[in-house]
């Protein structure tokens, strides 16, 4: 299981989730059950937790316990499947966002630069979208958004009209396909620059974004009063989403007011400040060095 994928911030996050003996919980993010595991622990005959993952690898690392139950979705679909279950309101959310140490690891899967493999970055292996349609399909409005939106790439512009350009003369199927275009339009540090890329197609193929929303969105209804929501970001783009919709209950950031001028605020924050992994984890766990964690709580 701890080759599969560590875990980022584990006692920081699993504290702040503030788990009761009784409670029902919901790691979204099971990938090697690390977070899992720790909220088992802590629970009673009487509670339950309830994970989701839509990678088949993670499937097969489901914990063994009769208060566990691991779900194979997206956890845009929180809601729907936990209804399923018979599940209105819950305890706890705690979520892992980005993609795991076992899937950039493994060269098939498309995720990293550093290997020669078809551009597929799927998390969900059944899905249609892989990152090679989107460069061969997507027309330059379309590549220019993705890469200035979810990667912050600088010359997107560019980069996009490469691609179109590149794509006339052959298919872009693989990593190295793709490296090679970036070799001739790289801006600032090699290495950031395929790493922002390389972000911003992962996270259009898998639509990130919408899905992280959607949790929100719909984790807010099924928290109970005084229910926790503990989220661990990996970049800026995500963690501005969890911070605006902690803050204020929407994706702005915008606070409303009732009809007498008072504040309306669906949460309180449980740590004002992102908490961010120490020196020792960094050290150990390259990953955790851009998480950070916020958590809050139901009011």
């Amino acid at each position: 299981m701890s080759e599969y994928h560590v875990s980022v911030l584990l006692k920081e996050s699993i504290e702040l989730l503030n788990v009761q003996a009784d409670g029902k919980y919901v790691d979204v993010t099971f990938g090697a059950g690390g977070h899992s595991g720790a909220i088992l622990n802590m629970l009673s005959v009487k509670g339950h937790l309830y994970a989701f993952d839509q990678d088949d690898d993670a499937i097969d690392n489901a914990l063994k316990d009769e208060r566990f139950t691991l779900i194979q979705a997206n956890f845009k679909h929180i809601k729907r499947f936990l209804r399923l279950e018979g599940v209105r309101q819950v305890d706890g959310i705690l979520a892992d966002l980005g993609v795991s140490s076992h899937q950039l690891d493994f060269p098939e899967r498309g995720f990293s630069y550093r290997f020669d493999a078809p551009l597929d970055m799927r998390m969900n292996v059944k899905a249609s979208l892989t990152a090679a349609k989107v460069l061969q399909s997507y027309d330059e409005a379309q590549l220019i958004e993705v890469l200035s939106s979810y990667g912050e790439v600088r010359n997107s512009r560019s980069l996009a009209k490469a691609i179109i350009n590149a794509r006339k003369f052959s298919e872009i199927k693989s990593t190295f396909d793709l490296n090679r275009i970036l070799d001739q339009n790289i801006m600032g540090l090699r290495m950031k620059y395929y790493s922002q890329v390389y972000q911003a197609l992962r996270m259009e193929v898998n639509d990130e974004i919408g899905a992280l929303k959607a949790l929100l969105a719909d984790g807010m209804e099924l928290l109970k009063e005084g229910g926790r929501f503990v989220v661990i970001t990996f970049h800026s783009i995500e963690d501005r989403v969890v911070k605006n919709f902690f803050k204020a209950g929407n994706f702005e950031g915008e606070v409303e007011k009732d009809a007498f001028g008072n504040m309306t605020r669906p949460f309180t924050l449980v740590n004002k400040k992102v908490i961010m992994a120490d020196a020792k984890e960094q050290k150990l766990n390259v990953r955790s060095r851009s998480a950070k964690l916020r958590a809050a709580s139901k009011m």
